[in-house]
């Protein structure tokens, strides 16, 4: 078994970005600019803005981070959104999901402008995505492909199972994994799937993002498997100072023997998502400059 590093695969791609960071600079062009707007105070959500901030101070990006309470409302969260597209400096930026109750995030969503989508939700991109043309794809599907690249592992002719339809991790996924030049063949499944296990038994890759702590159990994994986790819930944990710990949607310690490679949480995918944000955010500004 290998442990798959996601951090050790982002920082030699934030490295990659920093110098091509400095060529720009050295042309006389802008720092790329990434803002992020953050609701409320959610702790997920502000570790991982924190973590985005300092990834971009890493690579050398400016970045702006806008805080409001979780009572905005949603035509005032839309107004800031437009600033935003409007504002000449920013080449990209992400508005922090979840949002509160009271506020569509579908709504918010589409009124980002699809050029400053580097979160690649918007329907442009998904959409340009799904078809082949070049758009910002969503960053932890983006950061896994990365991941698998980087150890190259082949998907050319795999059975890979996606767990999890999401419009974020699980649609975005499966579709990469099934074009041109990945080649998998891609079977996803959800809480509705029946037969659930018979069918991770056949896959020579896992992607667990369902959401659910250590749901994929070792009588669910063929031997020699590669699994990818990309759960991140927060549970109460005596362990920590915090008084939480991550867990991931993989029983880790039980899958782990049987696998040819998976990846840990935290440190897996989690620090490939922030690094595909940087790299749709310096792609959003070469087009700026151009």
């Amino acid at each position: 078994m290998e442990l798959i590093d996601g951090k050790k695969v982002a920082d030699h791609i934030k490295g990659e970005i920093a110098k091509e960071v400095e060529i720009l600079l050295n042309e006389g062009k802008k720092k790329p600019h990434l803002a992020a707007i953050l609701v409320g105070h959610d702790g997920g959500s502000e570790t991982y803005v924190a973590h985005k901030v300092k990834a971009c101070e890493q690579v050398g990006f400016d970045s702006t981070l806008l805080r409001f309470e979780d009572d905005i409302t949603e035509a005032e969260l839309l107004k800031q959104v437009d600033l935003l597209n409007l504002n000449p400096d920013i080449d990209g930026f992400i508005v922090q999901l979840p949002l509160p109750k009271h506020i569509d995030e579908q709504k918010v969503i589409e009124a980002i402008s699809s050029d400053k989508d580097v979160d690649g939700f918007h329907p442009v991109n998904v959409g340009k995505m799904v078809i082949g043309l070049d758009a910002f794809v969503s960053a932890t599907p983006a950061g896994i492909v990365d991941l698998l690249n980087f150890y190259k592992i082949s998907t050319k002719g795999k059975h890979v199972v996606v767990l999890g339809r999401s419009n974020i991790v699980g649609r975005p996924m499966s579709v990469l994994l099934s074009q041109k030049g990945m080649d998998a063949t891609v079977t996803v499944c959800h809480s509705r799937t029946e037969n659930l296990k018979e069918i991770t038994n056949t896959a020579d890759i896992i992607i667990a993002a369902i959401g659910i702590p250590e749901f994929v159990t070792a009588d669910m994994v063929k031997t020699g498997a590669v699994i990818v986790d990309v759960g991140t819930t927060r549970v109460a944990s005596t362990e920590t100072k915090s008084g939480w710990k991550l867990k991931g949607d993989v029983k880790f310690d039980e899958v782990a023997p049987k696998c040819s490679f998976i990846t840990p949480v935290p440190g897996g995918v989690g620090p490939m998502t922030i690094v595909s944000l940087l790299k749709n955010t310096l792609k959003a500004g070469k087009k700026r400059v151009k």
